[in-house]
């Protein structure tokens, strides 16, 4: 019976970077999409996160960092900062419907993310001064997002904010945010390479500033 429930229990989640996500098809995952069911690709963990998981796993954070993740969706990525690395993290997201997953994800590894609705451009510089590390994932698929995006990166940089991270697989709207942000703004394009037997994915990392480097966890 212990073994049958294991393996049910493996079908409907997975673990990596020492995060717990519930697949969609997973019971309290149906549950959420029968009642609250997100408008803006919001429906799914997208995993392009990874990249940034496994960036951060290799360049650290200083525990107790304050982490914004930026269309954060069901907030795996910040739920990994608050879990590996303690940081107080806040989600943002255009969606409020995505909300109730990334709480439902943050009980289920046991932190704590705050959320605020916003887009990008909603985001001024007094929610951004005192962040360590901004991040996001899979958030520039329309041309329209690229002029956003840039700005929030560009606010965050006059905010002081240490560092900017965005990763995707590499479409064309985020390609445009990375040439304005590599001219300007002295950003960084990483090819990023994931294949470690529990993860495979590929995609790029847009770095914009630097912390303080304190190793694996």
């Amino acid at each position: 019976m212990g073994k049958k429930k294991d393996k049910r229990s493996k079908s409907t989640q997975r673990t990596a970077y020492g995060v717990t996500l519930l697949k969609s098809n997973h019971s309290r995952i149906r549950a959420l999409k029968n009642d609250n069911e997100p408008d803006i690709h919001g429906d799914k963990f997208w995993t392009s996160s990874y990249l940034i998981m496994d960036y951060l796993d290799r360049q650290g954070i200083k525990k107790g960092s304050k982490v914004m993740e930026a269309g954060c969706g069901w907030g795996l990525l910040g739920i990994y900062c608050a879990k590996k690395w303690g940081a107080e993290v806040v989600g943002v997201d255009a969606d409020e419907k995505v909300f109730p997953y990334l709480h439902l994800h943050a009980e289920v590894n046991e932190v704590a993310v705050r959320t605020r609705r916003a887009l990008f451009q909603g985001l001024k510089k007094k929610h951004l001064a005192g962040l360590d590390l901004v991040i996001g994932a899979d958030i520039c698929f329309w041309d329209e997002m690229v002029d956003p995006l840039y700005r929030l990166i560009r606010k965050a940089v006059k905010a002081r904010v240490g560092q900017v991270i965005v990763a995707d697989p590499g479409r064309p709207p985020f390609d445009k945010v990375c040439e304005k942000a590599e001219k300007k703004l002295g950003g960084e394009v990483k090819e990023w390479k994931i294949d470690d037997g529990s993860v495979k994915t590929s995609g790029w990392l847009l770095i914009v500033g630097s912390l303080p480097a304190v190793g694996k966890h």
